[in-house]
């Protein structure tokens, strides 16, 4: 473990050193770049620590490197380190008893997101340029929201995950993080194995109002520059505006096996999108049955319990509060849920995927406010963490890939926006990003120089 001066981001630091050009040819294109790994990454001669200190102790030394490291090193970037995470990848707040919480860079009192906690925070306090997570419930989204930095989670499938130790393999990706939109484009097109990504205007841009009421941070706080950046660069009529749930509600029929009285009264959520989030940690859950449903692989795809179930239950590891609480209603899980909730999963792709089209994206906040603050009671959460899966089961549950961009400070705390586009339109959302973003930028500076334009 690394002490405070690295803001406590690392487990361990090493040195993987990257390839080089052969003389006479371009330099590659990650060269000069340094960057740090999730402790979920298997990374040869050292072992993969999953977050706890009795997986550590019980696992043995990695035998090999994980595939997406290795495409890392081969771009020219260096890998410097492994970076602390949220125990068994089970939390978005990024606390860990056992090896502490790495300090978030934009806030010191509070939590810097989760599970990928040290990633985030090692690219937010610039001791790498870029750094690996995987997000399976928003443990790349969350970290880089919190952190004031770019996180991107890819399609579900679209990077492989082999090497890399398994949550829920159904909703698990692997993303990144970067602080600026050069590396965070450059990393993107490596791992996503992208060459020539060609510009494609959007056809529409969908603002899910409902979503953004969810949200303590002013509305305009959060849309009104992106809307601005993208009318300058597409014109007004690409902006449309819809009320998610209603959608989601009307055309996602299998939902209503999930939907409560308790969750339609509420008045702080979004039924539909509360009844996904349901269906999500179902599936997280449990085992599912062979399939050919296309997010899953063509043998029996196994979740959380049938993962780690047997190895917990053996060693009975020591697990930080809300850690084991959540671990242990998985391994409690029946399964009985498993076939509604593939259904959901296909009504929900095409469901949005017919709302969308091909180069459409959808504009939600990444999360429900500020970052919360250390040691926050875990009851004093619950409506910010229902709030906080409503949206992240969006992408989640559809295998959409989502980008979390930074939009600044408010009240000198890290604010974010959130855009979807479709399954397997990942080179698609990142030129976007990089597009538009020069443009966010330019309206933020107009902002601040007059302020009174943010109505």
């Amino acid at each position: 473990m690394e002490t405070s001066s690295n803001y406590g981001a690392f487990m361990e630091r090493f040195l993987l050193p990257p390839s080089s050009s052969p003389p006479g040819h371009a330099p590659l294109p990650l060269t000069s770049l340094t960057f740090a790994v999730k402790d979920i990454f298997d990374v040869k001669g050292y072992v993969t620590g999953f977050g706890n200190p009795d997986w550590l102790r019980t696992h043995p030394v990695a035998t090999s490197t994980a595939p997406t490291v290795l495409t890392l090193l081969k771009a020219g970037a260096a890998c410097v380190g492994k970076t602390v995470m949220d125990e068994m990848a089970y939390s978005i707040n990024g606390e860990n008893i056992h090896y502490g919480t790495p300090i978030n860079p934009c806030a010191a009192d509070r939590v810097p997101g989760g599970s990928s906690s040290g990633s985030a925070v090692a690219v937010g306090a610039k001791l790498v340029d870029f750094s690996l997570g995987t997000d399976t419930g928003g443990s790349v989204r969350v970290p880089a929201s919190y952190c004031g930095i770019f996180g991107f989670r890819p399609s579900h499938g679209a990077i492989t995950e082999s090497g890399v130790t398994p949550m829920a393999q159904s909703f698990d990706t692997v993303g990144w993080f970067a602080r600026d939109p050069k590396t965070f484009t450059s990393v993107g097109r490596i791992l996503l194995q992208l060459t020539e990504v060609s510009a494609v205007r959007p056809t529409r841009i969908i603002i899910a109002d409902d979503c953004f009421r969810l949200s303590s941070t002013p509305f305009d706080l959060i849309t009104q520059v992106v809307t601005k950046a993208a009318e300058k660069l597409y014109g007004g009529d690409i902006l449309k505006h819809e009320n998610l749930g209603d959608y989601v509600k009307d055309n996602v029929p299998s939902l209503n096996h999930f939907m409560t009285k308790e969750n339609i009264d509420q008045v702080y959520n979004i039924p539909s999108l509360t009844a996904l989030s349901s269906a999500m940690r179902s599936l997280q859950r449990c085992i599912s049955s062979s399939s050919a449903d296309p997010w899953l692989s063509e043998t029996e795809e196994f979740e959380f319990k049938s993962n780690h179930g047997e190895w917990i239950s053996a060693v009975k590891p020591n697990l930080g509060p809300g850690i084991s609480e959540r671990v242990s209603e998985a391994l409690n899980a029946t399964g009985e849920d498993a076939d509604i909730c593939h259904a959901i999963r296909r009504e929900l792709r095409d469901a949005l995927t017919s709302l969308l089209g091909d180069f459409g994206v959808l504009m939600i906040p990444t999360v429900p406010g500020s970052p919360p603050k250390l040691q926050t009671d875990p009851s004093e959460l619950e409506v910010f963490r229902a709030r906080a899966f409503s949206l992240l089961s969006i992408a989640g549950v559809s295998g959409f890939c989502q980008v979390t961009i930074p939009l600044g400070m408010n009240n000198n705390l890290p604010i974010s926006v959130s855009l979807l586009a479709k399954h397997g339109a990942d080179g698609f959302l990142l030129h976007l990003v990089e597009n538009l973003y020069d443009s966010i930028k330019q309206e933020e500076a107009a902002a601040v120089s007059n302020p009174k334009n943010i109505s």
